[in-house]
């Protein structure tokens, strides 16, 4: 599913600087950008926060000596954030315990001003090298990510970090939410990788009997059991060179993460009934729902497989913490949709679009993709209506009155509630009002009520008679 791309507005990589002297500021963006880099200058830890919570750079260099929190406070803080993006530090006030302390918490180097020109632009030019790409700038390379929509800061960092670890061999483990995306990461990372132009296959551990798993992945030879009437390859051959999705990995029976941990040691595989072992080279990832540690504390998943396959994690976010993508990816799949449909649509109203951004996403992305193919299915004009959305979401339409018709509709239930007590006594109901019943009479001619409907055995002609004398 292509998603639609947004024309970046340079191709220079970023750097955020932050320095509370405007001298030093200046100079260093001038310098910057002499250097082809394209730079973003804040005076404040603060206010780097800020720019890095709207527009991701690609490395940060900041003073030390800062108003409020200093440097290295600065750096925990975009650490914490965003694990990848490599930070460089400056100060007129160099030590070596500071420079010690700073690298050794993550600060990808420590300068001393006066700093020399050529030697910062070299440390830049390394950091950049070995840290993740934000975005990508060109057609052509932003095909690896191409069917996943998002502007989401979050989901950038899982990008980049996905992207770099698509160009070594290392297994990674992919956490989240059901119907985050995980296959969807797991294909753009292999994608990325120098594995791309062989086979990418998936399999999800939890849906395939235990009996026919173990089969499944590394294949049988004819006469293994009853129904083994000829060789079958196995999925780990299938992936051969490529890539191989171990989905909800967590499920996997006990029995077969022994065998499986074998295969990961041994890169060989042994298909049922035989006595051979194949080699394999396949690249893993796996995918969980689960809480994998403490399926290890409770001995439901093997300790030594776990650490196999969890060489790099990434965590995707649930939709919920992504809600600046709802209307991208509403709109991209209301797309797709009205094409598979046939239909002439051509968006959602602002007040659907605003329901779908508030709504809980419990199925996340997936539960999202249902819930606009229900209303693509079922509108009936171009712009998709709230209420089509509250179906779909199944919840209840919510109308919103001004505050007279609200005061109207309150003032009409009181009557009838004061009425159906009195059994349509209309003394009683008034004295209950706190009114007389000359206006007591003039509130129920305003609202179209009889004080007679409301009686249980029906009105005498004495009520009859007093209702017309008052």
């Amino acid at each position: 599913m292509p998603a639609p791309k947004s024309t970046p507005s340079s191709s220079k990589p970023r750097i955020l600087v932050v320095d509370d002297d405007a001298d030093m500021l200046r100079l260093l963006s001038l310098r910057l950008q002499g250097a082809g880099y394209e730079v973003t200058a804040v005076g404040s830890a603060e206010a780097a926060l800020a720019q890095l919570d709207t527009d991701r750079p690609q490395l940060v260099l900041s003073d030390v000596q800062l108003p409020g929190r200093d440097g290295l406070a600065l750096f925990d803080e975009v650490r914490a954030r965003h694990p990848s993006l490599p930070v460089i530090l400056l100060t007129a006030h160099g030590t070596i315990p500071d420079a010690v302390e700073a690298t050794a918490r993550g600060v990808f180097t420590y300068l001393t001003k006066p700093y020399d020109g050529k030697a910062l632009i070299e440390k830049i030019h390394q950091a950049l090298a070995l840290s993740a790409p934000v975005t990508q700038n060109s057609h052509a390379n932003e095909t690896w990510r191409s069917d996943i929509v998002s502007r989401s800061n979050r989901m950038a960092e899982v990008l980049a970090e996905a992207h770099m670890v698509a160009q070594s061999d290392a297994s990674v483990l992919l956490l989240g939410d059901s119907g985050t995306g995980k296959e969807m990461l797991a294909r753009a990372i292999h994608k990325a990788s120098p594995r791309a132009a062989k086979p990418f296959v998936a399999v999800n551990c939890g849906a395939i009997p235990e009996a026919l798993l173990e089969s499944e992945l590394f294949g049988h030879v004819k006469g293994a059991f009853t129904d083994a009437v000829s060789n079958h390859k196995g999925l780990f051959q299938a992936a051969d060179g490529g890539t191989l999705l171990l989905d909800e990995i967590g499920d996997m029976p006990p029995a077969l993460q022994v065998k499986l941990l074998r295969v990961l040691q041994e890169r060989a595989v042994r298909p049922v009934g035989s006595s051979q072992s194949l080699p394999v080279n396949v690249r893993i990832i796996s995918a969980t729902h689960r809480d994998l540690e403490a399926a290890m504390a409770a001995s439901q998943f093997r300790e030594d497989l776990y650490y196999r396959l969890n060489v790099v994690t990434l965590s995707l976010p649930t939709l919920g913490d992504r809600r600046e993508d709802i209307p991208l990816l509403a709109n991209h799949f209301l797309d797709l949709l009205a094409r598979k449909y046939a239909k002439r649509l051509s968006g959602f109203s602002p007040e659907a679009l605003k329901a779908l951004t508030s709504a809980s996403w419990p199925g996340n992305v997936r539960q999202l993709f249902n819930v606009v193919e229900q209303v693509c299915a079922l509108s009936t004009t171009p712009l998709v209506p709230l209420g089509l959305v509250q179906r779909a979401l199944r919840t209840p339409a919510v109308q919103v009155l001004s505050l007279s018709d609200a005061r109207q509709r309150f003032e009409r239930e009181y009557l009838v509630d004061l009425l159906k007590m009195t059994d349509g006594n209309v003394a009683d109901a008034a004295r209950l009002a706190q009114r007389n019943r000359t206006e007591f009479y003039r509130l129920l001619q305003k609202h179209g009520l009889t004080p007679g409907q409301f009686k249980n055995d029906g009105t005498s002609a004495d009520d009859v008679a007093e209702e017309r004398h008052d």
